[in-house]
Protein backbone atom coordinates (compact mmCIF):
# COMPACT_ATOMS: atom_id res chain seq x y z
CA UNK A 1 0.00 0.00 0.00
CA UNK A 2 1.35 3.45 -0.93
CA UNK A 3 1.98 6.05 1.76
CA UNK A 4 -0.71 8.27 0.23
CA UNK A 5 -3.31 5.51 0.62
CA UNK A 6 -2.12 4.94 4.18
CA UNK A 7 -2.71 8.65 4.85
CA UNK A 8 -6.30 8.27 3.63
CA UNK A 9 -6.75 5.35 6.04
CA UNK A 10 -5.62 7.48 8.99
CA UNK A 11 -2.05 6.22 9.43
CA UNK A 12 -0.32 8.97 11.45
CA UNK A 13 3.20 7.74 10.66
CA UNK A 14 2.44 7.77 6.93
CA UNK A 15 1.04 11.29 7.26
CA UNK A 16 4.16 12.48 9.10
CA UNK A 17 6.38 11.04 6.37
CA UNK A 18 4.31 12.62 3.63
CA UNK A 19 4.37 16.01 5.37
CA UNK A 20 8.17 15.83 5.49
CA UNK A 21 8.28 15.12 1.75
CA UNK A 22 5.93 18.04 1.07
CA UNK A 23 8.04 20.41 3.16
CA UNK A 24 11.21 19.31 1.35
CA UNK A 25 9.48 19.89 -2.01
CA UNK A 26 10.54 16.44 -3.27
CA UNK A 27 9.09 14.57 -6.28
CA UNK A 28 7.62 12.05 -3.83
CA UNK A 29 5.87 14.88 -2.03
CA UNK A 30 4.44 16.21 -5.30
CA UNK A 31 3.23 12.73 -6.28
CA UNK A 32 1.56 12.26 -2.89
CA UNK A 33 -0.26 15.59 -3.14
CA UNK A 34 -1.46 14.69 -6.64
CA UNK A 35 -2.90 11.45 -5.27
CA UNK A 36 -4.42 13.11 -2.19
CA UNK A 37 -5.88 16.19 -3.89
CA UNK A 38 -9.20 14.60 -5.03
CA UNK A 39 -9.91 13.82 -1.36
CA UNK A 40 -9.55 17.43 -0.16
CA UNK A 41 -12.09 20.23 0.20
CA UNK A 42 -13.90 19.02 3.31
CA UNK A 43 -12.05 20.70 6.20
CA UNK A 44 -12.72 24.10 7.74
CA UNK A 45 -9.49 26.12 7.48
CA UNK A 46 -9.01 28.63 10.31
CA UNK A 47 -6.17 31.15 10.13
CA UNK A 48 -4.79 32.79 13.27
CA UNK A 49 -2.62 35.84 12.78
CA UNK A 50 -1.54 38.97 14.62
CA UNK A 51 1.46 40.77 16.04
CA UNK A 52 4.01 38.97 18.24
CA UNK A 53 3.10 38.88 21.91
CA UNK A 54 -0.66 38.69 21.44
CA UNK A 55 -0.86 35.07 22.64
CA UNK A 56 -1.66 33.36 19.35
CA UNK A 57 -0.13 30.01 20.32
CA UNK A 58 -2.02 29.87 23.63
CA UNK A 59 -5.21 30.74 21.79
CA UNK A 60 -4.63 28.01 19.18
CA UNK A 61 -4.01 25.52 21.99
CA UNK A 62 -7.31 26.41 23.64
CA UNK A 63 -9.21 26.33 20.34
CA UNK A 64 -7.96 22.81 19.67
CA UNK A 65 -8.90 21.72 23.21
CA UNK A 66 -12.42 23.12 22.83
CA UNK A 67 -12.91 21.35 19.51
CA UNK A 68 -11.72 18.08 21.04
CA UNK A 69 -13.68 18.48 24.30
CA UNK A 70 -16.80 20.43 23.38
CA UNK A 71 -19.41 21.12 26.11
CA UNK A 72 -21.95 19.66 23.72
CA UNK A 73 -21.85 17.95 20.35
CA UNK A 74 -19.34 15.56 18.85
CA UNK A 75 -15.56 16.08 19.21
CA UNK A 76 -13.88 17.09 15.97
CA UNK A 77 -10.53 15.96 14.60
CA UNK A 78 -8.09 18.87 14.70
CA UNK A 79 -4.82 19.54 12.86
CA UNK A 80 -2.53 22.48 13.58
CA UNK A 81 0.08 24.03 11.30
CA UNK A 82 2.32 26.33 13.34
CA UNK A 83 4.63 28.35 11.10
CA UNK A 84 7.64 29.26 13.23
CA UNK A 85 10.43 31.74 12.42
CA UNK A 86 13.45 30.08 10.84
CA UNK A 87 16.78 29.89 12.59
CA UNK A 88 19.23 32.12 10.70
CA UNK A 89 21.89 29.45 11.22
CA UNK A 90 20.16 26.09 10.61
CA UNK A 91 17.05 27.16 8.70
CA UNK A 92 14.97 25.06 11.09
CA UNK A 93 11.98 26.02 13.21
CA UNK A 94 12.19 26.88 16.89
CA UNK A 95 9.24 24.52 17.58
CA UNK A 96 8.06 26.69 20.47
CA UNK A 97 4.42 26.04 19.63
CA UNK A 98 4.77 22.31 20.30
CA UNK A 99 6.07 23.13 23.79
CA UNK A 100 3.01 25.31 24.47
CA UNK A 101 0.60 22.64 23.19
CA UNK A 102 1.60 19.85 25.58
CA UNK A 103 -2.01 19.51 26.77
CA UNK A 104 -2.87 18.05 23.36
CA UNK A 105 -0.11 15.43 23.49
CA UNK A 106 -1.32 11.84 23.27
CA UNK A 107 -4.60 12.67 21.53
CA UNK A 108 -4.66 10.52 18.39
CA UNK A 109 -7.18 12.88 16.76
CA UNK A 110 -4.91 15.91 17.07
CA UNK A 111 -1.92 16.40 14.77
CA UNK A 112 0.46 19.31 15.29
CA UNK A 113 3.13 20.26 12.77
CA UNK A 114 5.62 23.07 13.22
CA UNK A 115 7.14 24.46 10.05
CA UNK A 116 10.01 26.84 9.46
CA UNK A 117 9.04 29.91 7.46
CA UNK A 118 12.44 29.74 5.68
CA UNK A 119 12.29 33.37 4.70
CA UNK A 120 8.80 33.31 3.19
CA UNK A 121 7.05 36.65 3.43
CA UNK A 122 3.44 36.98 4.46
CA UNK A 123 3.79 34.85 7.59
CA UNK A 124 3.36 31.52 5.79
CA UNK A 125 5.88 29.03 4.47
CA UNK A 126 5.51 28.13 0.79
CA UNK A 127 4.76 24.50 1.65
CA UNK A 128 1.92 25.38 4.04
CA UNK A 129 -0.78 24.88 1.39
CA UNK A 130 0.56 21.39 0.67
CA UNK A 131 0.59 20.47 4.36
CA UNK A 132 -2.99 21.75 4.73
CA UNK A 133 -4.07 19.65 1.72
CA UNK A 134 -2.53 16.52 3.28
CA UNK A 135 -4.33 17.19 6.57
CA UNK A 136 -7.58 17.72 4.68
CA UNK A 137 -7.24 14.44 2.80
CA UNK A 138 -6.38 12.63 6.05
CA UNK A 139 -9.83 13.49 7.37
CA UNK A 140 -9.20 16.27 9.85
CA UNK A 141 -12.35 18.36 10.32
CA UNK A 142 -10.70 21.58 11.51
CA UNK A 143 -7.27 22.78 10.37
CA UNK A 144 -5.80 25.72 12.29
CA UNK A 145 -2.98 27.64 10.59
CA UNK A 146 -0.96 29.88 12.91
CA UNK A 147 1.36 32.39 11.26
CA UNK A 148 4.80 33.54 12.35
CA UNK A 149 3.57 36.76 13.91
CA UNK A 150 5.49 39.22 11.79
CA UNK A 151 2.80 41.90 12.00
CA UNK A 152 1.60 43.75 8.94
CA UNK A 153 3.04 41.35 6.33
CA UNK A 154 0.69 38.49 7.24
CA UNK A 155 -2.17 39.10 4.83
CA UNK A 156 -1.23 35.90 2.94
CA UNK A 157 -3.22 33.94 5.52
CA UNK A 158 -6.45 35.33 4.00
CA UNK A 159 -5.61 33.59 0.71
CA UNK A 160 -5.44 30.21 2.46
CA UNK A 161 -7.98 30.20 5.30
CA UNK A 162 -11.78 30.18 5.16
CA UNK A 163 -12.04 32.02 8.49
CA UNK A 164 -9.29 34.42 9.59
CA UNK A 165 -8.83 35.42 13.22
CA UNK A 166 -6.78 38.58 13.80
CA UNK A 167 -5.51 38.59 17.39
CA UNK A 168 -4.84 41.82 19.28
CA UNK A 169 -3.84 42.40 22.90
CA UNK A 170 -3.84 45.47 25.13
CA UNK A 171 -0.62 47.05 26.31
CA UNK A 172 1.41 46.59 23.10
CA UNK A 173 1.89 50.28 22.43
CA UNK A 174 0.06 51.95 19.55
CA UNK A 175 -3.46 50.45 19.51
CA UNK A 176 -3.69 51.02 15.77
CA UNK A 177 -0.23 49.75 14.81
CA UNK A 178 -1.04 46.07 14.43
CA UNK A 179 -4.40 46.54 12.75
CA UNK A 180 -3.52 48.92 9.93
CA UNK A 181 -2.03 48.30 6.47
CA UNK A 182 -4.32 45.50 5.40
CA UNK A 183 -4.47 43.47 8.62
CA UNK A 184 -7.91 44.71 9.69
CA UNK A 185 -9.35 44.10 6.23
CA UNK A 186 -8.53 40.38 6.30
CA UNK A 187 -10.20 39.77 9.67
CA UNK A 188 -13.36 37.70 9.78
CA UNK A 189 -13.23 37.73 13.58
CA UNK A 190 -11.24 40.13 15.77
CA UNK A 191 -9.92 38.66 19.02
CA UNK A 192 -8.76 40.81 21.91
CA UNK A 193 -6.67 38.30 23.82
CA UNK A 194 -5.16 38.87 27.28
CA UNK A 195 -8.38 40.72 28.07
CA UNK A 196 -7.58 40.68 31.78
CA UNK A 197 -4.88 43.29 31.20
CA UNK A 198 -5.37 47.03 31.74
CA UNK A 199 -6.30 48.95 28.61
CA UNK A 200 -8.55 46.30 27.08
CA UNK A 201 -11.36 48.85 26.70
CA UNK A 202 -9.09 51.18 24.73
CA UNK A 203 -8.01 48.37 22.41
CA UNK A 204 -11.60 47.26 21.81
CA UNK A 205 -12.71 50.86 21.21
CA UNK A 206 -9.90 51.36 18.68
CA UNK A 207 -10.95 48.21 16.84
CA UNK A 208 -14.58 49.31 16.74
CA UNK A 209 -13.59 52.73 15.40
CA UNK A 210 -11.41 51.18 12.72
CA UNK A 211 -14.21 48.83 11.72
CA UNK A 212 -16.62 51.74 11.39
CA UNK A 213 -14.17 53.63 9.17
CA UNK A 214 -12.71 50.84 7.08
CA UNK A 215 -15.43 48.22 6.73
CA UNK A 216 -16.19 47.73 3.01
CA UNK A 217 -19.71 48.14 1.63
CA UNK A 218 -19.34 45.44 -1.01
CA UNK A 219 -17.52 42.15 -1.35
CA UNK A 220 -14.14 42.74 -2.99
CA UNK A 221 -11.57 40.10 -3.92
CA UNK A 222 -8.03 40.37 -5.26
CA UNK A 223 -6.93 38.21 -8.18
CA UNK A 224 -3.85 38.78 -10.34
CA UNK A 225 -3.36 42.07 -8.49
CA UNK A 226 -6.73 43.47 -9.54
CA UNK A 227 -9.59 44.33 -7.22
CA UNK A 228 -12.74 42.52 -8.34
CA UNK A 229 -16.24 43.00 -6.96
CA UNK A 230 -18.02 39.72 -6.37
CA UNK A 231 -21.64 39.94 -7.49
CA UNK A 232 -24.13 37.52 -5.91
CA UNK A 233 -24.86 34.52 -8.13
CA UNK A 234 -28.56 34.38 -7.27
CA UNK A 235 -31.30 36.32 -5.51
CA UNK A 236 -31.04 34.34 -2.28
CA UNK A 237 -27.34 35.24 -1.94
CA UNK A 238 -28.13 38.92 -2.57
CA UNK A 239 -30.52 38.89 0.42
CA UNK A 240 -27.89 37.55 2.85
CA UNK A 241 -26.61 40.45 5.01
CA UNK A 242 -22.91 41.27 4.90
CA UNK A 243 -20.70 39.70 7.55
CA UNK A 244 -19.48 42.27 10.09
CA UNK A 245 -16.40 41.00 11.98
CA UNK A 246 -17.33 40.52 15.64
CA UNK A 247 -14.91 41.49 18.41
CA UNK A 248 -14.39 38.82 21.06
CA UNK A 249 -12.43 39.19 24.28
CA UNK A 250 -10.47 36.13 25.46
CA UNK A 251 -8.06 35.11 28.18
CA UNK A 252 -6.53 32.06 26.51
CA UNK A 253 -4.79 30.33 29.46
CA UNK A 254 -8.05 30.33 31.44
CA UNK A 255 -10.28 29.47 28.47
CA UNK A 256 -12.25 32.64 29.09
CA UNK A 257 -14.22 33.72 26.01
CA UNK A 258 -13.33 30.55 24.07
CA UNK A 259 -16.88 29.10 23.89
CA UNK A 260 -18.09 32.41 22.47
CA UNK A 261 -15.19 32.50 20.01
CA UNK A 262 -16.02 28.96 18.82
CA UNK A 263 -19.62 30.13 18.31
CA UNK A 264 -18.43 33.09 16.19
CA UNK A 265 -16.25 30.76 14.08
CA UNK A 266 -19.18 28.39 13.48
CA UNK A 267 -21.44 31.33 12.62
CA UNK A 268 -18.91 32.65 10.09
CA UNK A 269 -18.59 29.25 8.40
CA UNK A 270 -22.38 28.98 8.21
CA UNK A 271 -22.45 32.49 6.70
CA UNK A 272 -19.90 31.48 4.05
CA UNK A 273 -22.05 28.51 3.07
CA UNK A 274 -25.30 30.50 3.01
CA UNK A 275 -23.92 33.50 1.13
CA UNK A 276 -21.96 31.50 -1.45
CA UNK A 277 -18.71 33.08 -0.25
CA UNK A 278 -17.29 29.66 0.62
CA UNK A 279 -17.31 28.66 -3.05
CA UNK A 280 -15.81 31.98 -4.10
CA UNK A 281 -13.11 31.90 -1.43
CA UNK A 282 -12.19 28.33 -2.31
CA UNK A 283 -11.91 29.28 -5.97
CA UNK A 284 -9.75 32.32 -5.13
CA UNK A 285 -7.59 30.18 -2.80
CA UNK A 286 -6.98 27.55 -5.48
CA UNK A 287 -6.36 30.25 -8.10
CA UNK A 288 -3.65 31.72 -5.85
CA UNK A 289 -2.11 28.26 -5.33
CA UNK A 290 -2.19 27.64 -9.08
CA UNK A 291 -0.46 30.97 -9.73
CA UNK A 292 2.27 30.18 -7.18
CA UNK A 293 3.03 26.79 -8.76
CA UNK A 294 2.85 28.29 -12.24
CA UNK A 295 5.38 31.00 -11.38
CA UNK A 296 7.74 28.48 -9.78
CA UNK A 297 7.53 26.14 -12.78
CA UNK A 298 7.98 28.93 -15.33
CA UNK A 299 11.01 30.34 -13.49
CA UNK A 300 12.56 26.87 -13.18
CA UNK A 301 11.96 26.09 -16.86
CA UNK A 302 13.34 29.49 -17.82
CA UNK A 303 16.60 28.91 -15.93
CA UNK A 304 16.96 25.46 -17.48
CA UNK A 305 16.59 26.94 -20.98
CA UNK A 306 19.27 29.61 -20.52
CA UNK A 307 22.71 29.07 -21.94
CA UNK A 308 25.43 28.48 -19.30
CA UNK A 309 26.55 31.72 -17.68
CA UNK A 310 23.82 33.91 -19.24
CA UNK A 311 22.10 34.62 -15.95
CA UNK A 312 25.34 35.36 -14.10
CA UNK A 313 26.49 37.64 -16.93
CA UNK A 314 23.27 39.62 -16.73
CA UNK A 315 23.57 39.83 -12.95
CA UNK A 316 27.16 41.07 -13.24
CA UNK A 317 25.98 43.87 -15.55
CA UNK A 318 23.24 44.81 -13.08
CA UNK A 319 25.77 44.93 -10.21
CA UNK A 320 28.05 47.09 -12.37
CA UNK A 321 25.05 49.38 -13.05
CA UNK A 322 25.56 49.00 -16.79
CA UNK A 323 22.20 47.29 -17.19
CA UNK A 324 18.94 47.79 -15.33
CA UNK A 325 16.98 44.78 -14.01
CA UNK A 326 14.20 45.53 -16.51
CA UNK A 327 16.65 45.59 -19.41
CA UNK A 328 18.26 42.40 -18.10
CA UNK A 329 14.92 40.59 -18.14
CA UNK A 330 14.26 41.67 -21.73
CA UNK A 331 17.77 40.56 -22.71
CA UNK A 332 17.42 37.17 -21.02
CA UNK A 333 14.01 36.56 -22.55
CA UNK A 334 15.44 37.14 -26.02
CA UNK A 335 18.06 34.49 -25.31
Amino acid sequence: MSLARSVLKGDRLALARRLSEVEKNTPAGHAALNELFPHTGKAHLIGVTGAPGTGKSSLVNQLALHYRRPPQGEPRRVAVVAVDPSSPFTGGAVLGDRIRMRELAGDKDVFIRSMASRGSLGGLAQATAGVVAAYDAAGYDVIIIETVGAGQSEVDIARLAHTTLVVEAPGLGDDIQAIKAGILEIADILVVNKADRPGVENTERALKNMLALAHPTQKVFQHHGQRMTAEPENKDEAEVPMWIPPIQRTVAPDGEGLPELITHIAAHYAYLQTSGDLTRRERARLANELDVHLRERLVADFHEGLSPGAYEDALDQIVARSLSPTEAVAQLLKK
